[in-house]
């Protein structure tokens, strides 16, 4: 599976096509000259200097203005220093967000990474009415996302056995690596899967049961068309996902043992989305949006639908779709984890909220009024008093919103401020990676990431082998990355969280699974 954040190499071309001088596809129908844009040579006027361009406005996030990216505000939520150490071909990333028709703003976060055509950490406004449905900027991981749980256990519990042991009965309920199956429901029929992705949450607490809060999952249900029928089979294979609801995946996907510096007790959090089920939806829609317009979406990074299109709705199903299946996948996670929990520890847990963060899906906005806010590797931060929030739990507060960082370093909950609107109501959803997957595999030492990890107290799988692209070495300092948030006025820190264990489907398999050896690979899936 592809990760889009472990991509290297490759160099994603713009997203139009250019006749003669005219950008056919551009949002206005822009005229660009030759000079300024090139799809043979890829050449942007400001790319040299666009660091040097972004102008600090006083309000605690850059302003971008460039030949290149013309009249789309683009804000960049950067520290100096990340700013500083922002890989400079994200400029090309950046200027592709801005070219999808009907683009309002742009909002960089501060984990903010190379991606797939648009960059990860990047939210992304269209016009309701007449812009574009954006791909790229949703992902193959379709509603991937977070959910995080507290208990009253002091974290002095979790010596070195009982975190072993807990390792260990997490992964007797719960698959990991890119093969994963699920252990709680198998394989689901097509009618049962159907009804699973058309009612989300609330058909799965219906049909079966739940011992958690359905009211704090960021969504109960994702609305699809009764008539939508997704299309199985082809390039992606979708129906990968009737066997993985309750597996974990791999990459970047994580359940974690956190001891809380404020409440001194552990915590839980746990990453992961649509497994192989959005995967083949969003493969199989890429390619059709580029059969319906093979002279204008000539990278399949950087896919469309628009309103006229025949696929614009059926796409915004598929995007329902997938994140029903995650949202009900971290759901069944986290109450595999809690019978761990409990066995182990003997104690509750309490689920804090379930989020997504790659999703495109219609709000309101004060500036721009109603838009489909993309969010690829960004995360919703809806403030207190925020019209969605009305009648639910969290319309005084906000609702929390969670931050992972790497498995060695700080994960918070936060909660979003008033600010957030100046970021499309949005934040980052983790630290953001600063080192290739190749790179940390040529770069970095395995004995000694191991034993920094043990000197630490950190038990990563059941085996103390840590997967070398995941370590903290290739993530970005969670602290300037949150401090650049709160900085900003976008959002306070409620809970600040340290590792004490890691679960994580590895290449090579560094886990285990009822007492054996896993054989899967690690999909490279974000």
């Amino acid at each position: 599976m592809h990760c889009a954040t472990c991509s290297e190499g490759r160099i994603p071309r713009l997203l139009y096509s250019i006749k003669g001088t005219t950008c056919e596809a551009g949002p206005w129908n822009v005229t660009y000259t030759r000079e300024t844009i090139s799809t043979k040579s890829g050449k942007l006027a400001n790319a040299h200097n666009w660091k040097q361009l972004a102008r600090w406005n006083g309000e605690r996030f850059y302003n971008l203005r460039t030949e290149d990216i013309r009249d789309v505000p683009v804000r960049m939520f950067l520290t100096q220093r990340l700013m500083q150490d922002a890989e400079d071909i994200l400029y090309r990333q950046i200027i592709n967000a801005t070219r999808f028709p009907g683009v309002k703003l742009v909002v960089i976060t501060p984990d903010v990474h190379y991606g797939y055509g648009v960059p990860v950490g990047c939210v992304i406004l269209t016009d309701h009415d007449g812009g574009a449905i954006a791909m790229g900027p949703v992902g193959y991981d379709i509603g991937c996302g977070m959910v995080s749980a507290k208990s009253e256990v002091p974290a002095s519990a979790a010596t070195h056995d009982r975190k072993l042991a807990f390792n260990r009965e997490v992964m007797k309920r719960v698959d990991l690596g890119a093969g994963g199956k699920s252990i709680k429901l198998g394989t689901v029929d097509r009618t049962e899967f159907d009804n699973l992705i058309h009612g989300g949450a609330e058909y799965y607490v219906e049909k079966y049961g739940a011992t958690f809060d359905r009211s704090r999952a960021e969504r109960h249900r994702l609305p699809v068309d009764d008539d939508w029928h997704p299309p199985l089979g082809g390039r992606g294979k979708p129906e990968r996902g009737f066997a993985q609801l309750g597996s974990l995946g791999g990459g970047n996907h994580f359940i974690e043992l956190q001891r809380c510096e404020e409440t001194g007790t552990l915590f839980v959090q746990a990453h992961t989305g649509s497994r192989g089920w959005g995967h083949g939806l969003a493969t199989n829609y890429f390619d059709l949006a580029r059969a319906e317009k093979p002279d204008v979406i000539t990278d399949l990074d950087l896919g469309y639908f628009t309103p006229e299109s025949n696929h614009y709705r059926e796409y915004l199903n598929a995007v329902a779709a997938g994140g029903n299946f995650a949202i009900i996948n971290r759901l069944i996670i986290f109450e595999q984890i809690a019978e761990a929990f409990e066995k182990v520890f003997g104690g509750e847990l309490e689920l804090i909220y379930e989020i997504s963060h790659n999703l495109v899906q219609k709000e309101w906005h004060p500036e721009y009024g109603d838009v489909w806010v993309h969010r690829k590797g960004a995360t919703r931060a809806f403030p207190a008093g925020h019209p969605a929030l009305r009648g639910t739990m969290w319309e005084e507060t906000g609702h929390p919103v969670l931050i992972p960082g790497s498995n060695k370093d700080w994960s918070y909950v936060l909660r979003p401020a008033p600010g957030a609107v100046s970021s499309g109501y949005s934040v980052n959803h983790g630290a953001g990676r600063r080192m290739s997957r190749g790179e940390a595999a040529r770069s970095l030492s395995q004995r000694k990431i191991d034993d920094e990890y043990a000197a630490a107290g950190i038990l990563v799988n059941v085996d103390g082998h840590v997967p070398i692209d995941e370590s903290s070495a290739c993530y970005k300092r969670s602290k300037e990355v949150v401090g650049a948030v709160v900085g900003a006025g976008l959002a306070t820190v409620e809970y600040t969280l340290w590792p004490l264990a890691s679960l994580k489907g590895t290449e090579g398999a560094g886990g285990r699974r009822g007492g054996k050896r896993l054989k899967r690979k690690s999909s490279k899936h974000h």
